[in-house]
């Protein structure tokens, strides 16, 4: 057969092979290990094994076959879609075992935990609430399963790929019972679908997995709540587990937006497409706006009962979570019970530019805790607090200064103050201002929606969109310098946000089950602007094929969003 030539960015070289070589196979060759520091690793000590590949900046499985000239980039565990792949097949692996040990019950994938992904075997004769029953499995099946686990992964059972159509797709999947798989079938409209095998398992991941179980050698299973934690790798050291965090709060907002999915009868996508598709979704829309009014009263609520001592209201939650107008919902609550909520912006204490601290690549550090002046934002406080009459400083982002304009503030008996920003929940922001003045709140949309039972969907990749949205709609950004941003704002937030979550009196998630048909109505044609040749275009390409399986709002439905919706904070129309 005519040779092919390709270049790997690994090894930066050009290479001539045969027609229907695999990537697997040129991998083995010439690049076994994931790159790092920009060359090829040559041992398991310079790298992680291969488990994907980035094919003129699309993702690939290694059983993917060369025919054509190509760019090649090889990609382990220390990559974005490396770490994906690895999970997806970890939970292949898990889902095999499962049907093997209770073949009258389903495995579901529920939500991403701080440590993991949260798990549950359910049922499938009996319903609760609407959904099949949780299965409580024992600490001693846990293991039962942990060991088949790695049982599978020591032989290197491979995964086998096919191209099947949708009917024959639809009879698999229909007969292990797996019906919100059944749904997102019915209602994408695709004609043949990729299956996995793993022996004689059947499921469909949408995005690829490794070719066999044998590089899955890191995770752990732990008990948590109704269910379980399947842990994997850490993100920068591939050979230990996420540590434990069991962190009750998160994980009660998520399981309460869960059971508000069963509540309304969209636990997966394909559930949420057929309420599309037959004219429902108005209906859904005022039933989660009425959730989230609700709980915005709740929280008022709770802040009212503790008005004797809480005089200020932090609220901190990471990007495109929608603080801003949690922080304004949340003042038009506590007015209704009688109080009088004022509201000073956090960003106004910076320290002078010159004083701001830098990162390790000699830019300003904006997001570290010391670029704040925290000496005298606790002394403003506690003047506050004393009924003193203080000025409220002014930062000019463009000078790098800080001015005084005569804004002067004072906090009478009924007056709180709501002040929002990403260090609110952290104790070392105010350490010197008396604690039980203070209630705290954390906002995320922390969606519990799944694509379908074994294939979750990221809050990250939520907040993505939603960010993508707003800011080229109100700043001018590029889709793609969202995209490549996104790595550096994720790190700050895990330094700087995700550590304080439990410190929170209150967990408002901004979430919304009907939001995901409104984003891809505004980010799809903004992911489709990226070039092949871009740095962003694997993730965008990756975001578009995710956006491929949910069937998008009209305008006339979108219309139906209200104008205090936390989502016209990103989509426009909103009159808060």
């Amino acid at each position: 057969m005519n040779g092919v030539k390709v270049y790997c960015e690994n090894t930066g070289t050009s290479e001539t092979i045969q027609a229907g070589t695999t990537l697997k196979e040129l991998s083995d060759r010439i690049c076994p290990y994931e790159a790092k520091d920009g060359k090829a690793a040559e041992d398991r000590q310079c790298g992680q094994p291969v488990l994907a590949a980035l094919v003129d900046n699309r993702l690939h499985p290694l059983d993917y076959a060369v025919i054509n000239p190509h760019n090649i980039r090889f990609i382990g565990y220390g990559h974005p879609d490396g770490r994906r792949t690895y999970i997806r097949s970890l939970c292949f692996v898990l889902q095999k075992v499962i049907r093997e040990m209770y073949p009258e019950k389903i495995l579901v994938i529920d939500y991403s935990l701080p440590s993991g992904l949260y798990c549950e075997i359910r049922e499938t004769t009996c319903m609760e609430d609407g959904r099949p029953r949780p299965y409580f499995a024992t600490d001693e099946e846990l293991e039962q399963i942990s060991a088949r686990m790695r049982e599978i992964i020591d032989a290197d059972a491979p995964f086998r790929r096919r191209t099947l159509t949708a009917a024959e797709a639809e009879e698999i999947f229909s007969r292990n019972n797996q019906t919100e798989k059944v749904n997102l079938l019915r209602t994408t409209g695709h004609f043949t679908y990729e299956v996995y095998f793993l022996d004689d398992m059947a499921d469909t991941f949408y995005w690829p997995l490794t070719t066999s179980a044998g590089v899955l050698s890191t995770f752990n299973i732990m008990g948590f709540n109704d269910g379980f934690c399947l842990q994997y790798p850490m993100d920068g050291d591939a050979g230990r587990v996420l540590p434990m965090k069991r962190q009750s709060k998160i994980a009660t907002a998520l399981k309460e937006h869960s059971d508000w999915c069963s509540i309304m009868g969209v636990r997966g996508v394909g559930a949420l497409n057929a309420k599309v598709l037959s004219g429902e979704i108005i209906g859904m829309i005022n039933f989660s706006e009425a959730l989230h009014e609700r709980k915005y009263a709740e929280i008022a609520d709770q802040i009212y009962e503790r008005r004797a001592s809480v005089k200020i209201v932090f609220i901190a939650g990471p990007s495109s979570s929608g603080k801003t107008s949690t922080s304004k919902r949340l003042a038009i609550q506590c007015r209704i019970l009688g109080l009088n909520p004022k509201v000073i912006e956090l960003d106004n204490y910076f320290v002078d530019r010159s004083l701001t601290p830098r990162d390790e690549n000699g830019d300003y550090d904006f997001e570290a805790l010391e670029a704040m002046d925290l000496k005298f934002l606790g002394q403003q406080l506690n003047d506050l607090l004393e009924g003193k009459q203080v000025e409220i400083p002014r930062f000019d982002f463009k000078e790098g200064k800080r001015h005084f304009n005569g804004n002067f503030m004072q906090l009478h008996e009924k007056d709180i103050l709501i002040m929002e920003g990403i260090h609110a929940l952290n104790p070392a922001m105010i350490p010197d201002v008396d604690n039980s003045k203070v209630f705290r709140v954390y906002a995320s949309a922390l969606t519990s929606l799944s694509i379908d039972e074994n294939n979750n969907i990221s809050t990250s990749d939520n907040r993505m969109l939603r960010r993508m949205i707003r800011d080229n709609r109100t700043r001018g950004i590029m889709p793609e310098d969202t995209i490549m941003r996104w790595q550096s704002v994720r790190r700050g937030e895990n330094r700087n946000i995700f550590p304080f979550q439990e410190n929170a009196d209150a967990v408002f998630n901004s979430a919304h089950i009907f939001e995901l048909p409104v984003l891809k109505y505004y980010a799809e044609p903004l992911l489709r602007r990226i070039a092949p040749n871009s740095p962003a275009y694997p993730e965008a390409s990756r975001m578009l094929r995710f956006l491929d399986y949910i069937v998008s709002l009209s305008p006339a439905e979108i219309s139906a969003i209200p104008p205090t919706s936390i989502l016209r904070e990103f989509i426009a129309g909103q009159t808060l």
